[in-house]
């Protein structure tokens, strides 16, 4: 990677209407580009909000759709991460997010764990992803993980182990529990995680998540980033609006990996041999 500055915009949606949300994401990216940022970061589903339900067919966005193509013409000045649904060929619909980089979409990455349990029912409504990949970018090497993708330990490893220096996480989390120094508990929950992943694949880990009200459920902010030794680089408010930026440095992800070469020593062998054998047991008992 190289040195460039990160902005995260931590915004608010509104539920189902794709225009008003072109225009808030239009102003974030020109004030991303007044404060010289490379790269601009929006939350999941940043161009419709997340409760969606019987919506998504409506908003839904194919790769090529004239909609995407004003931040086309946006990444030639900032690269960015936008949150989408997308229809793919076949209709199927997905929780998506696109790498915009140099007038191109360079990267979709589909939620491959859709959470429905709770308040949550995406796999109700969305198709889940199928694939975990790092890809090239002009910043450094990068792998997209959607908000659940990132609770389960072998996704953000599987970018780590494909090259990624920086994992990007955009989230739409509902505040959950009362906190402490923290306004729900899932928001304590999820700092572990981040520093927790940062430190164990020496790795960034940018985290953009929303704010705002839908459906009765609040969405905390609190968006991240974290430092390949799983220390907090910067962070934004909790429950409001704003534009957090930090200076991404490649001189500590090389320090970190210096001095704690995990993903060196990773046994990627041992790995697969034993999920072979785990999915060979569980197969024979039925399962």
């Amino acid at each position: 990677m190289r040195h460039f500055r990160l902005a995260v915009a931590q915004i608010a949606p509104t539920l189902g209407d794709l225009e008003k949300n072109l225009t808030l994401h239009e102003k974030m990216a020109r004030q991303a580009i007044e404060q010289s940022a490379n790269l601009l970061v929006f939350p999941e589903l940043s161009l419709t909000g997340y409760f969606l339900k019987d919506q998504v067919p409506s908003v839904a966005l194919r790769s090529d759709s004239p909609l995407l193509q004003r931040f086309r013409e946006l990444s030639s000045r900032v690269a960015m991460v936008l949150g989408f649904v997308e229809e793919a060929p076949d209709h199927r619909f997905y929780n998506a997010a696109a790498y915009l980089e140099g007038g191109e979409i360079r990267h979709i990455h589909r939620k491959v764990y859709l959470p429905t349990y709770g308040i949550f029912d995406e796999a109700r409504y969305l198709a889940a992803g199928d694939r975990v990949r790092a890809f090239d970018t002009a910043l450094g090497r990068m792998a997209i993980l959607i908000c659940e993708d990132l609770w389960h330990p072998a996704a953000p490893a599987i970018a780590a182990w494909d090259g990624a220096e920086i994992l990007i996480c955009p989230s739409a989390s509902p505040g959950r529990g009362l906190g402490q120094a923290e306004p729900f508990q899932n928001a304590a929950t999820w700092e572990r995680t981040l520093r927790t992943c940062g430190d164990l694949l020496t790795s960034y880990v940018v985290y953009a998540n929303r704010v705002g009200y839908e459906d009765g459920a609040c969405f905390w902010g609190g968006s991240e980033v974290v430092t390949p030794g799983g220390e907090t680089l910067a962070k934004a408010r909790y429950l409001e609006e704003d534009l957090l930026l930090a200076e991404m440095d490649p001189g500590g992800l090389r320090r970190a990996r210096m001095a704690n070469p995990l993903l060196r020593d990773e046994r990627m062998e041992l790995t697969l041999r034993e999920l072979s054998r785990i999915i060979q047991a569980r197969q024979a008992d039925g399962k």
